[in-house]
């Protein structure tokens, strides 16, 4: 039998043990679970063949790794000895090598913190910011991916910053393939849970990126909720709050998460509305009620959680006081919103003031903001009518 035959009837033989080993005609595999020295055999088998001297034995034996540590934590544990072996096969001239270890190196670091140290120290690092230039878009895929992996460990973000990686993702987040650029926000977003990976972030000026990403996946998706929650980070600095005011329908796409994403973007996106606003009332208020904002705040206040209830309140206190006169349309309009808001609200459960509170801001705020809707909705083709940034959450009479 050739090398590569003899190759794959070990690794064959490995799957097979795996899978409860063979059955007495000695060719099917048989179901039952294997016991703990089968397991055994399997990983001391796939552990000899990844430290093995040829290539092709590596890469199998890192698709095994693969394949076996996808869902299963046990095997992570067990495979933690392949950590340097693949870590090496990242530095040959070989792309389905570099390949295959990215894959099995990402696997193990799922959920499992040792790992991600482990692979950290390995000098993983280097050859993964590496592909992250890669004009291979499937390895710069892979690259990506495994970053995003490693800094969800509190230890590894202040060395994946350290390492150059940041300005790298930015990059993918700008030019990357779709589930890169993807990939690339979440891992950004992970790094901005340490305080000093903020700046660093914010030096590589990602809100374009960020707000071109938000724009074009769906309100709801998990991606929309790394992306607006890393903007809540970064409008806590001035840089942030220029850099959102400053880009075309920055603050606008925030305005709509507002209005239609997961109750957690909503809170993510009014946390960032309103850190915006207490930041600086005068500077950042007009921008925040000219993209329409009341209608979004005024449900929250209605139907958001007991946080977002109480932040959406206070968002609205600083938006009053609209400089722009009221038209008896818009007052008479203006009255049934507040109308039809207020008799939602339980009268025993909500206290008075903030009826109070509900009715004035809309009488002196909410004409800028409904004539920014009313053309917004103008611009709506019939094809657009089931898109949420087209639709207004004022109730009908």
């Amino acid at each position: 039998m050739d090398p590569e035959g003899v190759r794959l009837t070990r690794l064959v033989t490995c799957s097979a043990v795996i899978a409860g080993g063979t059955s007495s005609d000695g060719d099917t595999p048989r179901t039952t679970t294997p016991s703990s020295s089968s397991s055994s055999s399997v990983v001391n088998q796939i552990l000899q063949l990844i430290c093995s001297d040829e290539a092709g034995d590596k890469i199998h034996a890192a698709m095994e790794i693969r394949r076996l540590t996808k869902t299963s934590q046990r095997y992570r544990r067990h495979f933690s000895g392949a950590v340097g072996p693949l870590v090496d096969m990242l530095r040959s001239g070989s792309v389905e090598s570099n390949e295959a270890a990215l894959l099995a190196l990402l696997n193990l670091a799922v959920k499992d913190e040792a790992n991600k140290v482990s692979i950290i120290e390995a000098g993983a690092l280097e050859p993964i910011i590496g592909f992250l230039q890669s004009k291979n878009a499937t390895l710069q895929g892979h690259a990506t991916a495994s970053l995003l992996t490693l800094s969800a460990s509190p230890v590894t973000k202040p060395i994946i910053s350290a390492s150059g990686a940041i300005p790298l993702l930015v990059e993918v987040l700008r030019n990357g393939s779709p589930q890169s650029k993807a990939d690339a926000v979440m891992a950004l977003y992970n790094l901005s849970s340490y305080e000093g990976n903020i700046s660093p972030i914010l030096e590589t000026e990602p809100i374009p990126g960020i707000v071109s990403l938000l724009k074009s996946c769906k309100r709801s998706s998990k991606t929309a909720e790394k992306c607006i929650a890393l903007v809540e980070s970064l409008v806590g600095y001035e840089e942030g709050r220029t850099a959102l005011t400053s880009e075309e329908g920055g603050v606008l796409t925030v305005v709509e998460v507002l209005e239609s994403g997961s109750l957690q973007s909503r809170e993510h996106a009014l946390g960032a509305l309103l850190t915006m606003c207490e930041s600086d009332r005068c500077k950042y208020r007009e921008p925040i009620l000219r993209e329409g904002v009341i209608p979004g705040l005024l449900e929250l206040t209605v139907q958001g959680t007991p946080k977002s209830q109480a932040k959406a309140q206070t968002l609205l206190r600083l938006l009053r006081d609209s400089p722009f006169p009221r038209s008896e349309l818009q007052a008479d309009t203006l009255e049934n919103i507040v109308s039809n808001l207020i008799s939602q609200i339980d009268g025993e459960e909500q206290p008075g003031k903030a009826k109070e509170m509900l009715a004035e801001m809309v009488q002196v705020s909410m004409e800028q903001s409904l004539r920014h809707l009313q053309q917004r909705a103008l611009v709506c083709t019939p094809g657009d009518l089931s898109v949420t940034t087209c639709t207004s959450k004022i109730p009908s009479k």
